[in-house]
């Protein structure tokens, strides 16, 4: 908000010009009541803007957004952003105490860093093009191993995968092919200190295909494994479209999932009061589980993008 004068203020502008219009019909008024006027306007414009310059100031600590005060480190998803260039979203997500940028890659780095965030989760090989299909191993490995890497340098703690697209192999065989590549690779995270992540992806609305597509078949897919640095990627939104039961999902669960997404449903935007999901409990109930990773906000804003954001990070901080 601008400082309030007399031209800015259409009150005291009618009140102004009312005074000029009198003066010039009135010329027989004395110089003393054409003074005392003249000090009144002006006490009145000097109280206006006072009022117009306290206005101005920055939120108070009382209505600032500061999601560092909750006890969830959270993040935001860069591509769900497009208006923005990254510089601004990091300064606007370090202004809003958030810990991080999700979906990076090595060459967005040096930005984030520049405003004290951190990558929180790092991209690696296509999404559709997984490790449920044999064929697509080698360039999936090869693609994690360099994230991996850059991650690590970073001293940071997350990279993403995906099971991929199914393309007609059921779901024992792609279970098999994921363990088997997963295997694999599990020891250079382990080894440089980073958790792999597999995203939990619904197939009914937006990844038709996607295997990776229940908690059940993706916390077995943890288990075979066997390594504390690969787990799931509890993407909220996802999960409440292909089985619900979000918060005893966690709370029984929470072991496996390394890093968590949300959205509004339906629609995938802001996740406010148009959406069924009720976000306040539910990261009450990953706060309540000791988690130390990111909650990460991966909704499509359908509005202004900060203030959306504003909103998701308030109804996190618990």
């Amino acid at each position: 908000m601008s400082r309030l004068s007399p031209e800015s203020n259409p009150m005291l502008g009618k009140r102004i010009s009312r005074r000029s219009a009198f003066a010039g019909a009135s010329a027989s008024i004395s110089a003393g009541v054409v003074a005392a006027v003249a000090a009144n306007s002006s006490l009145v414009a000097s109280a206006e803007s006072d009022a117009g310059s306290k206005s101005a100031k920055p939120d108070s600590s009382a209505d600032k957004v500061d999601a560092s005060k909750g006890r969830l480190k959270q993040a935001v998803a860069k591509w769900c952003y497009p208006k923005l260039s990254l510089n601004e979203l990091a300064g606007h997500a370090k202004a809003l105490g958030m810990s991080g940028i999700d979906l990076l890659e090595p060459k967005d780095f040096k930005t984030v860093k520049k405003h004290g965030l951190v990558a929180s989760l790092v991209s690696s090989h296509k999404l559709a093009n997984g490790l449920c299909e044999p064929k697509f191993h080698d360039e999936c490995k090869r693609k994690i191993a360099a994230a991996v890497e850059a991650t690590a340098a970073e001293g940071w703690r997350n990279v993403i995968c995906f099971s991929g697209n199914s393309r007609g192999i059921d779901r024992k065989t792609g279970m098999k092919n994921c363990v088997k590549a997963l295997k694999e690779i599990a020891p250079i995270a382990e080894k440089a200190g980073v958790i792999l992540n597999m995203e939990l992806l619904n197939s009914k609305v937006d990844h038709p295909d996607y295997m990776c597509d229940n908690s059940t078949w993706g916390i077995e897919l943890v288990k075979r494994v066997g390594s504390d640095h690969f787990k799931l990627l509890f993407d909220i939104y996802h999960m409440q479209i292909m089985e619900g039961d979000v918060i005893r999902t966690i709370q029984d669960n929470h072991q496996y999932f390394g890093h968590y997404h949300t959205a509004g449903n339906p629609g995938r935007h802001e996740l406010d009061d148009t959406q069924e999901l009720n976000y306040t409990p539910i990261a009450k109930a990953i706060a309540d589980t000791g988690f130390d990773g990111y909650l990460s906000h991966e909704f499509r804003p359908s509005r202004d993008p900060v203030e959306g954001l504003k909103e998701a990070i308030t109804k996190c901080m618990v």
